[in-house]
């Protein structure tokens, strides 16, 4: 018999232990999460911004919670050992809403959860119109979240990683937006992420001053934070480094072109198409054709 593969929060503790800046693409459907665990990423993260993309919608607050459990669901089934942390947003209402949202993740298989300072209806970090709520709400918030994950798990490795980000920077300023994750830490969050630092000394500041558990770098390209290389973050002391819109946009973009070859030729564009046998591999009827001829009764 196989041994037991360990769980999800366990496999991303593991790989929060191992040295380095550890690259993070964000997926936001079974498919993208799919491609992103095929390319030899060791983790990936279930974007808000994304997945509130593919129903169609900004990334403002839109989706509820039940839409997001259930997309996050469909993430982790479709992913062989990669582990996903997934965005819980604000955590949709009070610290006891955060409890509800934390275990609803747990159960749906994702090894992380993001859970934010913002109020509600939230925004993108990176976007106009942010507000955050008050220190003790925010603190609160987060140690809601820790005692779910604790009281949802076996065992202290098999909890599910809490990341408490703050986006009280752009509100703020640095300083408030370091005290709350030293405060965040201090509750107990396995992961911090202040959100939107804007030069490369706001970044070191962020490692250096709220010290003692990993950090999380956002790389948005056109966004306020710098976007700097693998090698660069783990000097500042960086654990991980999330790629929220890179997929979204690759998938935006190569679409159009398709569609404008269409138009134009009625031939989709060079470059993006695969051979039929390469789509049907992917997207797993070769290994449906051999399970089913495993338990094929000759007929």
């Amino acid at each position: 018999p196989h041994a037991a593969m360990s769980s999800a929060p366990a496999r991303l503790r593991s790989l929060l232990a191992r040295p380095g800046c550890h690259l993070m693409p964000c997926c936001f459907d079974p498919l993208s999460a799919r491609l992103v665990e095929a390319s030899g990423f060791p983790v990936t993260f279930a974007s808000g911004f994304s997945v509130a993309a593919a129903h169609g919608l900004p990334d403002t607050g839109l989706l509820s919670y039940g839409e997001m459990e259930h997309a996050m669901r469909r993430i982790t089934g479709s992913l062989k050992a990669v582990p996903c942390i997934g965005d819980g947003d604000t955590g949709y209402g009070n610290a006891v809403n955060a409890k509800r949202t934390v275990a609803g993740y747990a159960r749906a298989g994702l090894a992380g959860i993001m859970i934010e300072d913002q109020m509600a209806p939230k925004r993108c970090g990176h976007t106009q119109g942010k507000a955050v709520v008050d220190r003790a709400a925010a603190t609160a918030r987060v140690r809601a979240a820790v005692d779910a994950a604790r009281e949802t798990a076996g065992s202290a490795d098999d909890a599910i990683v809490v990341m408490a980000r703050t986006d009280a920077a752009a509100t703020h300023g640095l300083d408030e937006a370091l005290y709350r994750a030293q405060a965040f830490r201090d509750a107990g969050a396995d992961i911090l992420f202040v959100e939107a630092p804007r030069s490369v000394e706001e970044l070191r500041r962020v490692c250096s001053e709220a010290s003692g558990v990993p950090h999380m770098a956002n790389l948005l390209q056109g966004g306020l934070t710098p976007v700097l290389s693998q090698s660069e973050l783990a000097e500042l002391g960086f654990k991980l480094a999330a790629y929220p819109l890179d997929l979204l946009n690759a998938t935006i973009a190569a679409q159009r072109r398709t569609l404008e070859a269409l138009k134009a030729t009625g031939q989709p564009s060079p470059g993006d198409t695969l051979p039929f046998g390469e789509l049907t591999a992917f997207v797993g009827f070769d290994e449906y054709n051999a399970e089913a001829e495993r338990y094929s009764t000759g007929e």
